[in-house]
């Protein structure tokens, strides 16, 4: 099979990234992001959903301040990447109160959905893809 032919094959298809990582791992908080950029350019709907550790990163102040890699580019930066590419994010709304974090002041304005966990089930259920990070 081509690179042509995969990329057709893959078009139209459904991803999902489940992110528990966060702060404590920044070396865990691009690939997501940039993955998911990747795959919604060759197409693919990509919805990433943060859960856990993982709705830092969608806290103002966090992602800004977070890098992968000394020398690397910000999380934020990665995160509008993923916007730009299409990508939807989602932000698990059971876990912000764990975390302190409330969903109408806190949350930066690339997030798309604050949703509740039958959000995930459902994404999970209607994909061709699921992913953890």
């Amino acid at each position: 099979m081509t690179d042509d032919e995969l990329r057709d094959d893959d078009s139209e298809k459904t991803v999902v990234i489940i992110m528990t990582s966060g702060p404590s791992t920044p070396q865990r908080c691009a690939t997501p992001f940039y993955l998911g950029s990747l795959l919604a350019a060759m197409d693919a709907e990509v919805h990433i959903f943060f859960t856990m550790e993982g709705v830092r990163l969608m806290e103002k102040g966090v992602a800004e301040g977070l890098i992968a890699m000394e020398g690397g580019k910000r999380i934020i930066e990665f995160i509008r990447d993923a916007k730009r590419a299409g990508v939807t994010l989602h932000v698990c709304q059971p876990a912000l109160p764990g975390y302190k974090i409330d969903s109408g002041l806190d949350l930066i304005g690339e997030v798309d959905h604050v949703s509740r966990a039958g959000m995930l089930a459902d994404l999970i259920l209607s994909c061709d893809k699921v992913f953890s990070f």
